[in-house]
């Protein structure tokens, strides 16, 4: 399976782009996440509607609401362009694009994971003087370390077949934004595009089964760990 020079650009860009993607927002869901799990605040539920809102609403809503606040004359990306950080038709902007999208998939599995660590666990860390800061980091970051990666692994995989929000956002610009999936949409708009779409659908399925095979792998290795440190 020979691939032309256009499907190896539109491979590298998702990859390159589901990396930043999920690099950029782990710091945000490992706070978030713990954050929902044992924090109680005003706007806990609004909080936790907001994060979780693009699984639920159309990809292509999410992709305007990002133009809406992030595009060269929206509410805040014209404040960021008078700094020079551009997103909208720019690789970038597709990378926060999936980014918002495998947001929600990341904070669910860690959040899940912090509250299955048992708190008599911090307590006990607590009661012999560690800090908030020293807890967190030494007794519920580690045995919370399964679900973390699973969250990052489930985001880079949303994240590498994101079509709606990034199209709507950045459009479907060739060596700039066109990801696998828009590759795909693409050459299912012209005549004799078929066969490069069926390979770039093989390569993308490889992929993400890749991907969700890796994430079963390191998942199990991280629960023998814990369980041997136990």
């Amino acid at each position: 399976m020979e691939l032309s020079a256009d499907e190896w650009v539109a491979i590298w860009l998702s990859l390159k782009i589901a990396i930043v993607a999920t690099a950029v927002s782990l710091p945000f869901g490992i706070f978030f996440s713990y954050a929902l799990a044992r924090w109680d605040f005003p706007g806990k539920i609004l909080l936790n509607g907001l994060i979780h809102m693009p699984l639920v609403l159309p990809p292509v809503v999410t992709g305007f609401i990002l133009l809406i606040l992030l595009g060269r004359k929206g509410v805040i990306g014209s404040y960021l362009a008078e700094i020079g950080i551009v997103f909208s038709f720019r690789w970038t902007g597709a990378a926060v694009a999936a980014a918002v999208m495998g947001f929600p998939l990341m904070v669910r599995a860690m959040r899940l994971s912090f509250e299955s660590i048992d708190q008599r666990l911090e307590k006990a860390a607590e009661t012999l003087g560690a800090s908030p800061v020293a807890r967190f980091f030494l007794v519920s970051l580690p045995l919370s370390l399964p679900g973390v990666i699973v969250g990052a692994i489930m985001a880079f995989a949303k994240a590498l077949g994101e079509f709606g929000a990034t199209i709507t956002f950045v459009s479907n610009i060739p060596g700039e934004t066109q990801t696998i999936a828009a590759a795909i949409y693409t050459f299912t708009q012209v005549p004799g595009g078929d066969t490069n779409a069926m390979r770039l659908t093989v390569i993308s399925t490889l992929l993400a089964l890749t991907t969700l095979f890796i994430s079963e792998i390191v998942q199990r290795r991280a629960e023998r760990r814990l369980a041997l440190q136990a």
